[in-house]
């Protein structure tokens, strides 16, 4: 009996909402891991987190989480760190492929809150120290229509493919709306929808490098500095971050 193509058996989905976009100075304020597909019902884990600084203005109006509020009913950063790296471990190494829309963000922004306040790193936690399998929307869209004009943030890509989103920037509407896309590719690209989830992530991989071997070239017509980071699902860690407040 063949097994259950990717695309039909139990997805896993992970996003994170932050304090800003530098994953090595940034905190988490919220985090969801969703669990759909595969003939069962839809589970939600959430966590919202005091993340021990102020969470600025423009954050806020990204995602609506205040500092007032994250600090009056968030979970210390410790705790919620420990449970959605266990669980997400837990998960990958009973084979779940794990749906993140760039990924690269998210995955680099779990490792650095670990290590800051002394946790294992997810990536420590399986075998071979293996990230693996990861599937990133944002890859594949970039690289199944390369040329397309327009946005390619979460919203855009649910409106142009025809997915459900049931409003951006909720960790978990954001995660169920990751999900769906992937679904939604796996089925439309049967070539992708039929590979291994590994070998898939080995593509994209690959694809993610040549993405940003390609924008850092073009960026350099105007910037001869600029740089995109090449690394996915995420950036290993090479230098100390930013210590917990008060350390």
């Amino acid at each position: 009996m063949n097994a259950t193509p990717w695309p039909d058996g139990r997805l896993v989905a992970f996003d994170t909402e932050t304090t800003g976009t530098a994953w090595d100075s940034d905190r988490i304020v919220s985090a969801s891991v969703v669990e759909v597909g595969g003939g069962q019902e839809p589970k939600v884990t959430s966590w919202l987190i005091d993340p021990g600084i102020e969470i600025p203005a423009e954050a806020t109006a990204v995602h609506g989480i205040t500092t007032e509020r994250a600090r009056a009913e968030g979970m210390p950063p410790t705790t919620a760190i420990e449970e959605m790296t266990a669980l997400l471990a837990s998960l990958l190494t009973t084979g779940h492929p794990l749906v993140i829309f760039n990924a690269r963000f998210d995955l680099t922004i779990l490792d650095r809150e670990s290590r800051r306040h002394d946790l294992v790193p997810l990536v420590d936690r399986l075998l071979q120290n293996e990230l693996s399998p990861v599937i990133d929307p944002l890859i594949i869209d970039k690289q199944v229509q390369p040329y397309r004009r327009g946005s390619r943030k979460l919203p855009a890509l649910c409106a142009h493919w025809k997915v459900r989103h049931d409003g951006p920037h909720a960790a978990a509407t954001d995660a169920f709306a990751a999900a769906r896309l992937a679904w939604r590719f796996g089925h439309h690209y049967a070539h992708l929808g039929a590979m291994d989830p590994r070998a898939l992530h080995q593509l994209q991989v690959q694809r993610a490098a040549e993405q940003a071997t390609g924008l850092q070239s073009y960026l350099r017509r105007s910037d001869p500095t600029a740089y995109v980071e090449p690394a996915w699902p995420y950036v290993p860690h090479t230098a100390p971050v930013s210590p917990p407040e008060g350390t």
